[in-house]
């Protein structure tokens, strides 16, 4: 169950992240509040899973998925360039998350 909040509360980074870019500076209601309400669920949920996984592994996997999220969205949606060493390190980044989590079973 920690797992899945976890990835939940990484999801929610997403959201924030790309929240912050339509804020323009916290000067737009509507976007300021969607994306303060995912920080705190984002947070929350952060919180949650760290009663049961160590903190090296839950923060660096939490600020994968919000680091690869946003990388897949700027790509996607803002068409942002995607280079072959950011899909390098997309992949290190897929590999050190399976590596994290890997490593806290047991």
């Amino acid at each position: 169950m920690s797992w899945l909040l976890l990835v939940f509360a990484g999801l929610l980074e997403v959201v924030w992240a790309i929240g912050l870019k339509f804020t323009n500076g916290f000067t737009k209601p509507v976007p300021s509040i969607i994306t303060l309400v995912a920080m705190a669920a984002s947070f929350y949920f952060l919180s949650v899973a760290l009663r049961t996984l160590p903190l090296s592994v839950a923060y660096s996997v939490w600020v994968g998925i919000g680091m690869l999220g946003s990388i897949i969205v700027g790509f996607v949606y803002f068409k942002e360039p995607l280079s072959s060493l950011k899909l390098l390190s997309l992949l290190l980044i897929v590999i050190g998350i399976i590596g994290l989590k890997l490593s806290s079973q047991g």
